[in-house]
C-alpha cells in the first residue's frame, strides 16, 4: 500500500462505518474535493469520503454545520411524510469520536456519507430526466421553506452576488494583467452593458418581494441522483454552498445548464440558445412542488434568475481568463474563453427570448 493510500484508509477508518474499510476507489467526478468511495469487502462501495478543499471552503467547520443542520432538518421531514431517510436525504456518518469531520496530521478536513446504488448520476437531460429534476429540487426546497436561513453560515460570501460578480469582473477588466482584454473587447462590452440587471434579485430581496431562503446553489442536473429504473429524483447531493440566498439563483442555475441546447464549452455559437420547451418542462415541475411556498414576485422572478445565473457565469469565465485562469480548471489554451463566450451568447438570446420565457411562468401563477 503507498503512501497515499494508507493516508485515505487512515481518514476512513476514523468514521464509526458498521464494517471495517477495506478499500476505496477514486472518483472522479466533480471539481472542487478529493472523493473516494469506500468498500467493505462487498463487490457495491459502501460510503463515500471526502477530503474537503479548504482553499475554496476557508471554515470547513461552518460548511460541516450547515450540511448537518440542513440534512437532519430533511430526514424529519421525510420521516413525517412516510419516506426513507437514509435514501431519500445524505446520510453523514460521525466519526467514532462523534465528531462530523476527522482531521489528518496535515490538518486535512475528512468527511463520510452513506454511499447510496442503484441510482443514476447523468450530465446531460433528455426530457424525462429534466423533469423530474425539476420535481426534485422543488421537494428539496420545499422540505427546507421552514428552516431558518438566517442561521447558515456563507460558506463562499457573495458566491451569487450579481453585483459584486459585475465589479470582480470590471476590476479584471481593469487590471488585465495578462495583456488578453484586446482579442475579447466585443465580449468584454456585451458583459458591462448589462449592468442595470445586475442588482435585480438583491433589490427585491431588500424590499421583501423575493424572500431570504435556503438555497443550493449549484443545481446541476448531476447533483440529484436519479432512480435507476424509474429515472425519478432519488436524493439531492452536493450540499457544500447551502447557504442563505434566493430560490431564484437555483431555479436559474438549473436552466443556464439544462435549458441550454449546448454543453458550456461548446465553441459553434450557432448550436447555442436558449430552448424554450426545457424551460417549459422545468418550470413545470419545479412549480408543481414549490409553488405554493412561493411569492408572486418569485415565480415572474424566474427568468430573471435563469438570465442572471448564465450572466455570472459567463462573466466569472470571462474574468478568470483575464487573470490567468485560477479557479476554473482548463483542458485547453483559451478553454475559459470559450466558455464565457458561450455563456454570453445564451445571454444575447435570452435578451430575445424573456418575453416568451415571462409567459411561461405566468401559467403557473
Amino acid at each position: 500500500m503507498s503512501e497515499a493510500e494508507k493516508f485515505v484508509m487512515e481518514a476512513a477508518r476514523a468514521f464509526d462505518f458498521e464494517s471495517e474499510p477495506t478499500s476505496f476507489e477514486r472518483c472522479n467526478a466533480g471539481h472542487i474535493n478529493d472523493t473516494f468511495f469506500i468498500f467493505c469487502g462487498e463487490e457495491l462501495p459502501a460510503y463515500i469520503l471526502q477530503r474537503v478543499n479548504t482553499n475554496i471552503f476557508k471554515d470547513p467547520e461552518s460548511l460541516m454545520a450547515n450540511i448537518y443542520g440542513v440534512c437532519e432538518h430533511l430526514r424529519k421531514k421525510t420521516v413525517e411524510e412516510g419516506g426513507d431517510p437514509d435514501r431519500e436525504v445524505r446520510k453523514i456518518i460521525l466519526t467514532k469520536d462523534g465528531e462530523k469531520y476527522f482531521i489528518d496530521e496535515e490538518g486535512g478536513y475528512w468527511r463520510a456519507y452513506l454511499c447510496l446504488n442503484h441510482v443514476l448520476c447523468l450530465n446531460e437531460a433528455d426530457r424525462e430526466t429534466f423533469y423530474n429534476s425539476a420535481k426534485a429540487f422543488g421537494h428539496f426546497f420545499k422540505q427546507l421553506a421552514d428552516y431558518p436561513a438566517e442561521t447558515l453560515a456563507e460558506t463562499i460570501p457573495n458566491f451569487h452576488n450579481s453585483v459584486s460578480r459585475y465589479n470582480d469582473f470590471k476590476a479584471a477588466v481593469e487590471a488585465d494583467p495578462l495583456g488578453r482584454a484586446a482579442e475579447c473587447r466585443d465580449l468584454i462590452d456585451f458583459a458591462l452593458s448589462k449592468k442595470d440587471k445586475c442588482s435585480y434579485i438583491l433589490d427585491r430581496i431588500a424590499t421583501g418581494e423575493i424572500k431570504l431562503c435556503v438555497t443550493h446553489n449549484d443545481t446541476k442536473l448531476n447533483n440529484v441522483l436519479l432512480d435507476e429504473k424509474t429515472k425519478e429524483g432519488v436524493c439531492v447531493i452536493d450540499l457544500d454552498t447551502v447557504m442563505p440566498g434566493s430560490i431564484l439563483y437555483d431555479f436559474g442555475d438549473s436552466i443556464r445548464f439544462g435549458a441550454s441546447s449546448a454543453k458550456e464549452d461548446e465553441t459553434d455559437l450557432d448550436k447555442v440558445y436558449m430552448d424554450l420547451e426545457m424551460f417549459e418542462i422545468y418550470a413545470k415541475g419545479f412549480l408543481e412542488e414549490l409553488r405554493p411556498t412561493m411569492t408572486e414576485a418569485e415565480v415572474l422572478g424566474l427568468p430573471m434568475g435563469a438570465y442572471l445565473m448564465t450572466y455570472e457565469t459567463g462573466v466569472r469565465f470571462l474574468g478568470d481568463y483575464l487573470t490567468g485562469d485560477t479557479y476554473f480548471k482548463i483542458h485547453y489554451p483559451g478553454h475559459n474563453l470559450d466558455r464565457a463566450r458561450n455563456q454570453l451568447k445564451l445571454i444575447a438570446d435570452m435578451d430575445k427570448k424573456l418575453p416568451e420565457m415571462e409567459e411561461i411562468v405566468r401559467k403557473f401563477l
